[in-house]
């Protein structure tokens, strides 16, 4: 039997192209584990001739943040037709606006913590320090402030005193134009994969995460020994069945595909709190989803070695 040629897609030019390589290269070792054929590509101003010319049987999409999550290397592997691992450019573009996906899941009837979402031509039109006012007036304190875009918690501000808040939004909006502000929700933070196994999607043991800071921002997701994590999370059972729960709806009405993360907050009173999705989770050695799958009794190799071969399965 002829094992397939996979393209592993990493890199780019994105805020998170440093993860990105970690994960691409993570993956690519355990894809060979399985005995496929593992080529790293970067991702730059050579991939559409390289896909064209070199043409792999597969391609795994291992970019996160930018081109790799927001659906554009998708629609050109899929405007090439080169089968590949992860959700459809559509889906993605669903999952890459945090304000549209909390959208999607509260009107679905899942709790999310309140939000607002503001340009930064609003607060240079309007006066600066008066939607300041506003949004803690209607959201109160404390607050997260987070691009509505991107991952890896870059730009990401805990803000608990209003006088922190004006610099917390200029740090913000250093990785985007647009900031999502949110109600920050106490308690047990978790993180859920979802895998696709014949075509149902099936959430993973959740992964709870405990940083050393108290905010699992980006130093705490990628630096050995700043976050404890526990996998399977130490949730009531009926908590891990909830977030489960979530993170299947959340794959599902985001119209996701192969795989994706879910991360959400359980209150003290076991309320599920909806944060956001990733089309595109991190596979580094710090990162939940690998955490999950071992703890699933599974291994990194053998999860996407299968989903390559729906990939190539559905585009034949």
């Amino acid at each position: 039997m002829v094992m397939p040629t996979v393209a592993v897609l990493a890199g780019g030019l994105s805020h998170e192209r440093d993860v990105s390589l970690r994960s691409g290269r993570r993956l690519s070792a355990a894809l060979r584990e399985q005995g496929l054929t593992v080529e790293e590509w970067d991702t730059d101003a050579g991939l559409l001739d390289r896909l064209r010319s070199e043409r792999p049987d597969a391609a795994v999409v291992a970019l996160h943040g930018g081109q790799g999550e927001n659906g554009s290397v998708q629609t050109v592997l899929e405007m090439l037709k080169v089968p590949y691992v992860g959700t459809s450019s559509r889906g993605c573009r669903r999952a890459w606006d945090k304000p549209t996906a909390k959208a999607v899941l509260s009107a679905a009837g899942y709790a999310t913590p309140d939000w607002v979402v503001l340009p930064h031509s609003t607060f240079r039109e309007l006066g600066a320090q008066g939607v300041l006012d506003a949004i803690v007036d209607h959201l109160g304190l404390p607050l997260i402030l987070k691009p509505d875009q991107g991952g890896s918690a870059l730009g990401a501000q805990v803000v608990r005193d209003a006088a922190e808040l004006p610099a917390a939004m200029v740090g913000c909006f250093a990785y985007g134009d647009t900031v999502l502000a949110e109600r920050l929700v106490e308690g047990v933070e978790v993180a859920v994969a979802v895998v696709e196994r014949d075509g149902e999607p099936e959430a993973l043991p959740a992964v709870e995460i405990v940083p050393e800071s108290g905010v699992y921002d980006y130093t705490s997701r990628y630096t050995a020994g700043l976050t404890d994590f526990f996998a399977p999370a130490r949730l009531p059972e009926p908590s891990a069945k909830a977030v489960g729960e979530l993170a299947v709806a959340a794959h599902k009405l985001l119209g996701l595909r192969d795989i994706s993360r879910t991360d959400a907050i359980v209150t003290a009173d076991g309320t599920v709190q909806f944060l956001e999705v990733n089309s595109s989770p991190g596979l580094t050695e710090t990162s939940t989803v690998p955490m999950a799958i071992e703890t699933a009794g599974t291994s990194l190799g053998a999860v996407f070695a299968d989903l390559v071969a729906r990939a190539i399965r559905r585009s034949a």
